[in-house]
């Protein structure tokens, strides 16, 4: 026999009337009401009041705060640190595309020099209210000379598997000695690049950081 039993099967048989027990009537133990009086809540204290205006006042504070901190932390990245930069047109291709989004940092050269292979953010000298983007190719006190196209720095040929065959000039320039604080710059893109080669080389205060990362589009995101 099963140890639970349907309760189906189980018939109770109704006590008479005068042997039921009263049934006290149900009364709603938050709201109650006389019949045709309408509802009316109960004030809120003054210290309630009170009360909920500081918890309000306290939490617009709170917002304000943490606006003004980010604001702050923003504006010291920017000013210090790291700067977001856009690409436009195609002097550092294939390295670098037209509209592709940048993080420059802008610390690393405070407290270091710039390295040939380096790409940089920098005034153009010509007109400081525009900005570069192209490469380190040499450094003070180095000499740079381009034959037909092939780049020399002290005459090593320079190591630039990175710029594709169609995209080499057939230009020539040079000898030239780098002046104490100065840079020789270039873009990858060397048959449709202004740089050192037409405007001279780019003294050091005019470099501003160097692009350590390209994050949009994202599918071509990548750290220098």
């Amino acid at each position: 026999m099963s140890e639970h039993a349907d309760t189906a099967d189980l018939n109770f048989e109704p006590l008479p009337p005068e042997q039921r027990a009263p049934v006290a009537p149900v009364i709603d133990p938050v709201v109650s009401a006389s019949a045709g009086e309408p509802f009316v809540p109960a004030a809120e204290s003054p210290s309630e009041a009170i009360g909920a205006w500081r918890r309000m006042g306290h939490e617009i504070v709170t917002g304000l705060q943490t606006l003004v901190s980010a604001a702050v932390y923003a504006t010291l990245i920017v000013t210090f640190g790291f700067q977001v930069a856009r690409v436009d047109g195609l002097s550092m291709a294939p390295t670098l595309e037209d509209h592709d989004r940048l993080i420059v940092n802008k610390l690393v050269y405070e407290i270091g020099e710039p390295r040939p292979g380096d790409i940089v953010m920098l005034y153009y000298p010509l007109n400081p209210e525009k900005m570069f983007v192209k490469r380190v190719i040499a450094r003070e006190g180095d000499t740079v000379r381009i034959v037909d196209g092939r780049v020399y720095v002290n005459d090593i040929p320079l190591h630039d598997d990175y710029v594709p065959v169609e995209f080499r000039s057939h230009d020539d320039w040079g000898p030239q000695v780098i002046q104490q604080g100065y840079y020789f710059v270039m873009g990858d893109h060397r048959n449709n690049s202004s740089d050192s080669r037409h405007w001279g080389p780019v003294p050091k205060k005019y470099i501003v950081g160097k692009v350590k990362v390209r994050w949009w589009p994202l599918q071509d995101a990548r750290i220098f």
